[in-house]
């Protein structure tokens, strides 16, 4: 069975923030535009754009910034997750550990670096493990914060199995930490987001020793 996800959350706050008119411009004309607005950019840092490696940077850039970092806020691009009968009965934790994360900070806009934990404990149906990492990554391709991420995930895993036992923890670097600001290339921010059986210390305590081996 085939389903497309919903990402609007009954708790406003976990919405990716979008105006109301977030999809008037299709993918082709919001290239070219912001294509024209980095171009301005650039000028104003005083990069001249006749030179042959910079000429079609601000393309580049715009075509980067809606196909690939921010594609995870058109909704044309949310994955089809499949669901499989749990015919096997199987009732303990499934956990999809490691996922590679790169997303960007809607502060700063740079790099979000990390991995992301997820497990639920199936019933009736599972659900493809190549979905979970598609389903990370279109949650992920966004100018985000990590502690919405976070939720986003969890809420779009409760959504798809209708079962609230689900466990998310991130792992990430923020370049807008490491690469500006305070400077600090050794520190990392960890989310967590626990619901169902997960809440209940024993089996938290399992989860989080798969995910530390």
């Amino acid at each position: 069975m085939k389903q497309i996800i919903n990402m609007k959350f009954n708790k406003p706050a976990i919405n990716t923030p979008l105006n109301n008119d977030a999809f008037k411009l299709t993918d082709d004309e919001k290239i070219t535009k912001i294509a024209e607005h980095f171009s301005k950019i650039m000028q104003i840092l005083g990069l001249d754009l006749q030179d042959d490696s910079l000429s079609g940077t601000p393309k580049r850039v715009a075509k980067m910034f809606v196909k690939e970092s921010f594609s995870g806020l058109n909704p044309e691009n949310k994955p089809e997750i499949t669901l499989f009968e749990n015919k096997y009965g199987y009732k303990k934790m499934l956990i999809e550990k490691d996922i590679t994360l790169y997303s960007n900070c809607e502060h700063h806009f740079v790099p979000i670096i990390g991995k992301v934990h997820v497990a639920y404990i199936p019933d009736k149906q599972v659900i493809g493990l190549s979905k979970i990492n598609r389903l990370v990554q279109y949650c992920a391709k966004r100018p985000q914060v990590q502690e919405r991420l976070t939720m986003q995930i969890a809420e779009a895993l409760k959504e798809i199995l209708q079962l609230n036992d689900v466990a998310v923890v991130i792992e990430a670097d923020h370049l807008c930490v490491a690469s500006r600001g305070i400077k600090d290339t050794n520190s990392k921010t960890v989310t967590v987001s626990y619901s169902g059986q997960f809440e209940n210390e024993i089996v938290k305590k399992e989860f989080l020793s798969h995910i530390q081996k």
